[in-house]
């Protein structure tokens, strides 16, 4: 009898899991309901008012089976009164991060408002400046903004999981289907299509756009905003000399810009032209040497290298000729007591820690984050009428579990992730489809993802001279968010305004 009790005690709780097991399985994973609120907006561009009905909330993604796996939420603005609303150009629009709304974007340079700041100063607290946004492109396109799941309304549902969403190509796979979905509920799938990201955005449109062209739709344009293809330009791997050379040249116009120059003379454009010639034919020779450049031809690099960006030869020997760029953030300017901005170096800020190595914050993040995310909200609980009791995400690291994997399918070698590319998705749907441009928007200013690795890129793409000259490329006074400058906040709209009207085939 005792056996028996033994026996029945060690059985009853594999029986016990396998009914929790047969319960999970009959369970139908939960559902949240897709909700969108309606709106009249209106901007006047040009001296000319143009009425918009604008759309907010979620859309319920489905995967290839139909089962629904997300909650994807947008605002879309479309313009009133067009005779033939289906064949009007189509934005879709989204930021970067990874994990980032769209919100920057939304209110910075793309719809019918925006938020005024005190570019490059710190913009007091509220009330903050909303104004009419006459340089929005809404006069020649409709517009999407996206949410990547985690952020802003968007989140995971039905038989969908976060980590189904959050890495390199869940990302890439749920953009698309939301785009291609979105464009066959709205019957926009014949109108002149265009993706504009931003950043890690960039990253993410070399991947959507050959996603959807491997889906059979072919787009007219991308715009690449403040781009990044590789990303271990970014990150400075050990032994790996790339992200030192590509970095160099947006140190000097940070130094030529804060008049650490001497004689400094000319434009920006023409004093970049000399470091870019100083970087391939010396800069980048003398690294590849590594420790067979002799003493005397380092303290040589080393003065020039002084010469170029405002900190001293010492200083440049001390670093064995490379520098990061959180080091040049807390260096440049330590004299004077500052720091200068990693998005935008235009920006300063105030050094605590005179000793420190590195830079502890981003003085243009600290500057207008408050006026952009304050802005938003208003905007988008008033005017867009969301309902008040739906949270919106401005970023998914504040989401339990957030993160993000970096795998990326070609990628691989021998089994081990060697790159963080999707420079190879670009090229092999520029050649694929020899009609559709790319329109990449550099800011001189920008230590987040510098323009000179993005030029190197494009230049190691392996690209046929045709298919490189559908790749324009535009430069701006300006740093990451460029827009945040008027004059290239002026710019953006006429560089985009020409590249939508050049490629849209009406």
């Amino acid at each position: 009898m005792k056996k028996f009790y033994l026996i029945l005690l060690l059985i009853l709780p594999v029986f016990y899991t396998l009914a929790q097991e047969d319960k999970k399985r009959d369970e139908k994973p939960e559902v949240l309901e897709a909700r969108t609120f309606e709106g009249k907006q209106s901007v006047t561009i040009d001296g000319k008012t143009i009425q918009l009905k604008s759309l907010t909330g979620t859309t319920q993604l489905r995967d290839i089976n139909n089962k629904p796996i997300a909650l994807f939420g947008f605002t879309a603005y479309f313009k009133e009164g067009e005779n033939n609303p289906a064949m009007r150009p189509i934005i879709f629009a989204y930021n970067g991060g990874p994990g980032s709304s769209s919100y920057w974007l939304h209110m910075g340079v793309l719809g019918p408002k925006r938020i005024k700041v005190n570019d490059p100063d710190n913009t007091p607290a509220a009330p903050y400046n909303l104004v009419n946004n006459d340089q929005s492109l809404l006069d020649v396109a409709d517009l999407v903004m996206i949410d990547p799941v985690g952020t802003g309304l968007s989140v995971a549902t039905g038989t969908g999981k976060n980590k189904d969403f959050w890495g390199v190509d869940g990302d890439i796979e749920s953009i698309s289907s939301f785009i291609r979905q979105f464009l066959i509920e709205h019957g926009r799938m014949n109108s002149p299509k265009y993706l504009l990201g931003e950043s890690y955005g960039t990253f993410r449109n070399a991947g959507v756009m050959a996603h959807l062209h491997d889906q059979g739709i072919a787009l007219n344009g991308v715009v690449m905003v403040s781009a990044v293809f590789d990303l271990r330009q970014l990150v400075f791997p050990v032994g790996d000399d790339l992200p030192y050379i590509v970095h160099f040249p947006t140190y000097a116009a940070t130094a030529w810009y804060h008049d650490k120059i001497a004689n400094k003379s000319g434009s920006i454009s023409a004093f970049i032209d000399q470091v870019r010639d100083f970087t391939e034919n010396e800069y980048m020779p003398a690294l590849f040497k590594g420790a067979q450049l002799s003493m005397d031809e380092k303290k040589s690099i080393a003065d020039k290298l002084a010469s170029f960006s405002g900190l001293t030869s010492d200083y440049w020997m001390n670093a064995d000729l490379r520098v990061e760029a959180s080091e040049f953030f807390a260096e440049l300017l330590r004299k004077e007591g500052r720091t200068v901005g990693r998005l935008d170096s235009r920006f300063t800020g105030i050094n605590q820690d005179l000793l420190s190595q590195t830079a502890h914050y981003d003085p243009q993040s600290e500057a207008i984050s408050h006026a952009y995310t304050a802005g938003f909200f208003d905007y988008f609980y008033g005017d867009l009428n969301v309902d008040k009791k739906l949270h919106y995400q401005t970023s998914a690291y504040g989401r339990e579990g957030f993160r993000w994997d970096w795998s990326h399918r070609g990628n691989t070698a021998w089994g081990t992730q060697v790159a963080i590319t999707t420079g190879p998705d670009m090229a092999r749907t520029l050649s694929q489809n020899p009609n559709m441009k790319v329109l990449i928007l550099n800011g001189y200013y920008d230590i987040a993802t510098v323009f000179y690795g993005v030029e190197y890129t494009i230049d190691h793409l392996g690209l046929t001279p045709e298919i490189k000259d559908n790749i324009i490329m535009e430069y701006y006074e300006a740093g990451h968010m460029m827009y945040t400058h008027q004059p290239s906040l002026e710019k953006f709209r006429n560089d985009v305004k020409a590249f939508i009207e050049e490629t849209s085939n009406l």
